[in-house]
């Protein structure tokens, strides 16, 4: 199994370098670009925005391929994006190529995590999910800072790094991952999960968390000047920090859901969360508290994204394409949102960059409240309407 997830993985850290490293490039964008930072955070918004409205269509343009041609297709579209990225010298031209790389991205993400969920057997499944998603995880760990220590000299040549990603990726996806066909799904079954209430509830919760996380991460380079010193090294140390706890709770959310009740261990990371993000005015006033503050908040966002995905996939096994490909929209809407939120509070409220800290407390505690809300009211729930099509045998044809 270890050989057929490994491209997918691939394939989700090429994503998530991408989506990631952008807040670490910011300050050289900005001034390469010559636009204001949060009008440079507004590249991180209108990507996570397209990838969020793109991904449902996507999804239905090529749902009735096997999961290796939606794949390479999607990888194709990612990789000549970024590399029009790559090549931008204004604001313009830049922004345009990232929403095509976000067209490209839009579906990688969903159609990753469901073969991997469709080739596990049911008891390793969230062990599976995990590792996928692994990729994005390591994008943090090793993806963003290197990305960022890269980018000193150049942005562009970090863009240029993350084509190549791509391209490793769909090389390895077309070598080794098998035709993988899952039920075919049109747009409008993709989006009638939405009338659930249960699936609508943890949808908004992911929403909500990411909206709260990215108010602060699209900025993360600004917040963390005074412990920096402006310092890309120690920039990077400190990224270095949150991805290595971001991999480390994305590795301990497998095994926890799999033994484990995903709703609590969501309930857990959603604490911790909220908390570290409360003491952001403070613990980045020095670096040895911000790395302290950066590895426990990437353990904390490390572990959401499983029990999330795992328990969407128990509302309905049959439609399991189509859920993580709303989860995935979720996220990135709350990307788009956080991003544009912590924009605004700079701009017009005139709040400092390591302040936002406290907004993001407080929209993840929400998340938390939705969080305990709905899984109380559903406990014994009832499962989600699923696509009107036979649950995916899990079998893959050679």
């Amino acid at each position: 199994m270890l050989k057929r997830l490994l491209p997918l993985a691939l394939a989700t850290f090429a994503v998530g370098t991408d989506g990631y490293v952008i807040a670490g490039l910011l300050p050289s964008i900005a001034t390469d670009l010559d636009v204001s930072t949060p009008a440079a955070g507004q590249l991180v918004t209108v990507f996570a925005l397209v990838l969020a409205v793109s991904a449902p269509v996507m999804g239905t343009i090529t749902s009735g391929l096997d999961r290796r041609s939606a794949l390479l297709i999607a990888l194709s579209v990612f990789v000549v994006g970024n590399a029009i990225t790559a090549l931008g010298t204004g604001y313009e031209v830049v922004m345009i190529a990232r929403v095509i790389t976000a067209i490209g991205a839009g579906i990688i993400t969903s159609a990753a995590s469901s073969t991997a969920a469709a080739i596990a057997p049911a008891e390793r499944r969230g062990t599976a999910l995990a590792f996928v998603l692994g990729g994005l995880t390591l994008a943090t760990a090793l993806g963003l800072p290197l990305g960022t220590l890269i980018g000193q000299a150049d942005w562009h040549i970090t863009l240029w790094a993350v084509a190549g990603i791509g391209l490793f990726a769909a090389a390895g996806i077309a070598v080794a991952l098998p035709k993988v066909t899952l039920p075919a799904a049109s747009l409008a079954d993709r989006l009638r999960p939405l009338k659930q209430g249960r699936v609508l509830a943890l949808l908004t919760v992911t929403a909500l968390v990411f909206l709260g996380a990215y108010t602060l991460y699209t900025y993360i380079g600004p917040a963390l000047q005074d412990a920096t010193g402006d310092s890309q090294s120690l920039l990077t140390i400190i990224l270095l920090a949150w991805g290595v706890g971001t991999l480390a709770g994305n590795t301990a959310a497998g095994r926890l859901v799999d033994r484990h009740n995903p709703a609590r261990v969501l309930t857990a990371a959603l604490i911790i969360a909220a908390l570290v993000l409360a003491l952001t005015p403070v613990a980045t006033n020095a670096l040895v508290p911000a790395l302290a503050w950066a590895a426990i908040w990437g353990v904390a966002i490390g572990v959401i994204v499983v029990p999330q995905q795992h328990r969407l996939i128990a509302l309905s096994p049959a439609a399991a394409p189509v859920l993580l490909g709303l989860n995935s929209s979720a996220i990135y809407i709350g990307v788009a949102l956080g991003g544009g939120l912590g924009g605004l509070a700079q701009e017009s409220f005139a709040i400092a960059s390591a302040d936002l800290g406290l907004p993001a407390a407080g929209i993840t505690a929400l998340a938390l409240l939705c969080h305990l809300g709905t899984a109380r009211r559903h406990t014994n729930h009832t499962p989600a309407a699923s696509a009107p099509t036979p649950a995916p045998s899990g079998k893959a044809r050679a």
